[in-house]
């Protein structure tokens, strides 16, 4: 069926009709162009009604109406049909929203997800800011796979291909944020601390109604299991009359013999529908503290009923309004005709459905089976593979018969003898290639033996090595002759040491997967705060940071899980992370370590000074900046049996002496503050015959460099 884009058709199937909405894009706004209501003779939640048949005629109706339908469809479901969750996902990267997803998916979605019909998207007014997902909130939409089915099954029977399938509250949302809040959306700026002023929308439907609650950018919504038919089912319970007498009545109320009586026989429903709005607003407000309602809307032909609107808004305190016209849906030759205006509150959801389907929506998502759809793209494809593989099969045709003609005229005596040569040669030059190729490999196996044997005497020391040298730049308490004080001699709190609790490694073929741009800024970020808090912002490394592109190459990154207990709320500045980046961060930056590069001639060993960078040790980065938590430790100047020794002593009737005192008052336990920091820094190995090479050119360079300025300050004395 060919389809046109121009136009689409949103179709509701309600209890009572059939609604339809015909709308196109006209300069960027929607415009109708055709509509039907279908009333069904028998209300399709009555015994006696069949609900198939109903449908079926009423959809055959459409049709002939409209000359068959061959532009884009989108219908809706009822809102206890599906499922509509909204959740707020951690900051994260925008390519694994999907990931996120699908977990939320299987613990929000109670069935099987292969036996569901489900999809997503990002609401408005989510902050994405390079690359990530700040703050967000993503709405997932579910629906039973056979329910989808059974939804499209009256579509299908009479030829009618839709598109995309969608929950009726959400295409209430839809019409409501493009033809009320379009001016908010559009400006894309939501604030979650001060968000703007919510709508209650109040789709009264035949056995059920839809609340839902929305400033634009989020929404809450709930299926009330209340709607029309409760009305007509009180008349026909306490006036003892049939349906269709009741219903009439109620529509017609104001011509009744007596309206006084109908209002009150109705009042119990009036009052059921009052309450369960309020306790879904109250619910509502409950969860989102922060929301303000400024105003309900009420839609559904039940709205026709008279004094409806002033009765909810007398007993709800909001301004209630009947959704009586759409303020950005033109052509004003559907909406001036009588039947349209009248039954105007009753297309808001096939409004919606337009506006999803002419891609203006702000719910896109789609709940049609994705089998459906790949079938549908594989029949639209078929036309252009069949011509593909006919196109083919005629130019391999044309191909064999060139080839066949040019064979034919082919003289294979004349050319025997040259194939034969060439083969003999081809021959011979793969023998010579073959081996050439096995003395390559050979060459190349023995060169990485010679070079396993002439470097294992450096190789077999550098962990030894780097450990060592990371081991000796992690500050330490200097104990006068080595005893560990009391904590009453040096108190936790004035112990500046970092203790390393975890010392792991990770090899990286290529540091820049570990130096991503979250690391890059966050390496940054430390430095400043290094150079700031030690006053070093003159420092090369802190002056060069912005063309500092990262680690390159191959290397190890170091990770050490670590904690300290210089956290006294008396150091503004100089305690937490602060500490850290005095100490541990200037250590890797500034300190240098001795290592042996040898003996002398008399056997003792020459030491050489390296600074950290020259081991191969660089970006040291404190990868998290936490807040310090307040714990408790065994002191270790509790000693129960000497406390027990005192008891003993004080039951004997011995004076409390100070030292019996403090005995016993001595605590178990200690309350500090600890702080623990997780703490990386590269290692790309440096051999102990690079790193000298490497000073030696540095040497070098330096008296180049000073021969360069002596002769340059000789030139400038010359008169």
């Amino acid at each position: 069926m060919a389809r046109s884009s121009s136009s689409v058709w949103g179709i509701e199937i309600g209890q009572t009709a059939l609604k339809a909405l015909r709308c196109s894009l006209v300069d960027g706004e929607p415009v109708a162009d055709a509509f039907d209501f279908i009333e069904y003779p028998k209300i399709l939640s009555q015994p006696e009604a069949v609900a198939e048949e109903l449908i079926a005629d009423a959809l055959n109706q459409l049709l002939e109406r409209n000359d068959a339908i061959n532009e884009k469809v989108v219908i809706s479901v009822p809102g206890q049909s599906g499922l509509a969750k909204f959740f707020k996902p951690p900051p994260v990267e925008v390519k694994k929203i999907a990931d996120i997803v699908r977990y939320e998916a299987r613990q929000q979605i109670p069935f099987d997800l292969a036996d569901v019909v489900w999809d997503f998207q990002m609401m408005p007014g989510s902050m994405v800011e390079e690359g990530y997902a700040l703050e967000s909130e993503v709405g997932l939409f579910a629906m039973k796979r056979e329910q989808a089915y059974r939804q499209m099954a009256p579509f299908d029977d009479v030829k009618i291909e839709v598109d995309q399938v969608q929950l009726a509250p959400l295409a209430l949302y839809n019409m409501l944020a493009f033809d009320r809040m379009h001016e908010r959306v559009d400006a894309g700026m939501f604030d979650p601390d001060d968000p703007p002023p919510s709508t209650v929308l109040l789709s009264i439907g035949t056995d059920s109604s839809d609340l839902i609650v929305t400033n634009g950018f989020r929404i809450w919504q709930r299926s009330m299991p209340i709607g029309g038919n409760h009305f007509t089912r009180q008349l026909t319970k306490d006036l003892k009359m049939t349906f269709a007498k009741a219903e009439h009545l109620k529509r017609n109320a104001r011509e009744a013999v007596d309206p006084k009586l109908v209002f009150q026989t109705m009042r119990p429903v009036f009052n059921d529908l009052v309450t369960e709005v309020q306790r879904s607003i109250g619910f509502f407000r409950s969860i989102d503290k922060k929301a303000e309602i400024g105003e309900l809307i009420i839609t559904g032909n039940t709205v026709k009923m008279p004094g409806l609107a002033a009765y909810l808004g007398k007993n709800l305190g909001f301004d209630v309004h009947v959704l009586d016209r759409f303020n950005r849906l033109g052509g004003e030759d559907v909406l001036a005709i009588p039947t349209f205006r009248d039954n105007i509150p009753t297309f808001a959801v096939c409004y919606g459905l337009c506006l999803q389907g002419l891609g203006v929506s702000q719910i896109h998502a789609s709940l049609v089976p994705q089998e459906i759809l790949t079938q549908r793209m594989i029949r639209a494809k078929k036309p252009w593979t069949v011509a593909a593989l006919a196109t083919l099969m005629i130019g391999m045709t044309a191909h064999y018969a060139f080839t066949e003609r040019s064979w034919a005229t082919t003289h294979d005596d004349l050319w025997k003898a040259p194939q034969n040569e060439v083969q003999t040669m081809k021959s011979y030059a793969d023998l010579q290639t073959g081996e050439d190729g096995d003395l390559n490999s050979k060459l190349t196996y023995l060169n990485e033996i010679g070079k396993e044997v002439s470097g294992d005497s450096e190789a077999r020391l550098k962990w030894l090595e780097i450990i060592k040298v990371v081991n000796d730049a992690i500050p330490r308490v200097d104990f006068p002759d080595g005893k560990i004080l009391s904590p009453k001699e040096l108190p936790y709190l004035d112990r500046k040491d970092i203790h390393v609790q975890q010392f792991e490694t990770k090899y990286y073929e290529d540091l820049s997967l570990w130096y991503t741009e979250r690391v890059a800024r966050r390496y940054r970020d430390e430095i400043r705060s290094w150079a700031r808090i030690t006053n070093n912002q003159e420092d090369p490394i802190v002056l060069n940071l912005a063309e500092d592109v990262g680690p390159t190459e191959s290397g190890w990154v170091i990770q050490m899980n670590c904690y300290h207990y210089y956290n006294s709320p008396d150091r503004i500045g100089l305690e937490g992370s602060n500490h850290v980046r005095n100490i541990l961060t200037t250590s890797f930056l500034k300190s240098s370590a001795t290592l042996p590069i040898g003996v002398d001639a008399a056997g003792n060993a020459v030491l050489e000074k390296f600074t950290l960078p020259e081991m191969g040790l660089t970006y040291p980065l404190l990868l998290d900046d936490k807040k310090d938590q307040p714990i408790q430790i065994p002191n270790p100047d509790y000693d129960p049996e000497a406390i027990m020794a005192v008891q003993m002593r004080l039951t004997e009737g011995e004076e409390v002496t100070p030292e019996m005192e403090a005995v016993l008052k001595e605590p178990p336990v200690l309350q500090v503050r600890k702080l623990e920091f997780v703490y990386q820094i590269v290692w790309q190995e440096k051999v102990l015959s690079e790193r000298l090479e490497a000073k030696e050119e540095a040497r070098k360079a330096a008296e180049e460099e000073a021969a360069a300025t002596a002769v340059e300050e000789s030139v400038a004395v010359v008169p």
